[in-house]
């Protein structure tokens, strides 16, 4: 499947808002300075949007930070919307039950574009089995493991020293010594914490 493979930091430029794609687990205030250019001449500035602008908007936020195309992003909107509940809050839900951003949320990844290489790379384990499809939904139960091997294990111990400071999200829980990361409970629009308005890409795909 196609990627973007460019600069990423200019996604969030784009946004007008830090995404977290560029080691995304800390804020980068020198970054962030720079949000207020959008990307092109430095002295583009932000032009009034209408309602469709602001939809669109929130929608190419979402499908950033996750990571996800068009085609992928709106499978997902349709599962969303096919379930009971507060559509928006459900596309959130399913997203970030992601495998790929699972293994971001754990620690195991600096970024959620390299917690999708892993799991292409057939590095992580889910409940024993190896899994290597990122889009992958868990459940809850579900027992996260990085593959054996020496050099992975060692690549996983590294960037849980780097966030050793940090928390995960509790809707999951982690063993650093162990290197096992377990689904407590499905994630909450509240448990994301994004700088997201799903309620305008509802509208969007409601037209």
């Amino acid at each position: 499947m196609a990627r973007y493979t460019g600069p990423v930091f200019r996604l969030s430029r784009r946004e007008g808002v830090d995404l977290f794609l560029k080691g995304g687990h800390r804020r980068n205030e020198k970054l962030e300075k720079r949000l207020t250019q959008t990307p092109g001449t430095a002295k583009s500035r932000r032009m009034k949007l209408s309602d469709y602008g602001l939809q669109l908007r929130e929608k190419q936020k979402l499908k950033r930070i996750y990571g996800v195309l068009e085609r992928q992003f709106r499978v997902f909107f349709n599962r969303a919307a096919l379930k009971t509940g507060v559509t928006g809050e459900t596309l959130i839900q399913l997203l970030e039950r992601r495998l790929d951003n699972v293994v971001f949320r754990l620690f195991f990844a600096t970024s959620r574009r390299e917690a999708r290489q892993l799991v292409n790379h057939g590095h992580i384990f889910v409940n024993g089995k190896c899994v290597n499809i990122p889009s992958y939904t868990v459940k809850s139960g579900d027992k996260i493991t990085p593959r054996s091997k020496e050099a992975n294990v060692s690549r996983i111990k590294a960037r849980l020293e780097m966030f050793k400071d940090l928390v995960v999200p509790s809707w999951l829980s982690l063993d650093r010594n162990q290197l096992e990361g377990i689904i407590l409970r499905y994630p909450t629009k509240a448990d994301a914490a994004l700088p997201v308005e799903e309620s305008l890409i509802v509208e969007l795909y409601s037209k």
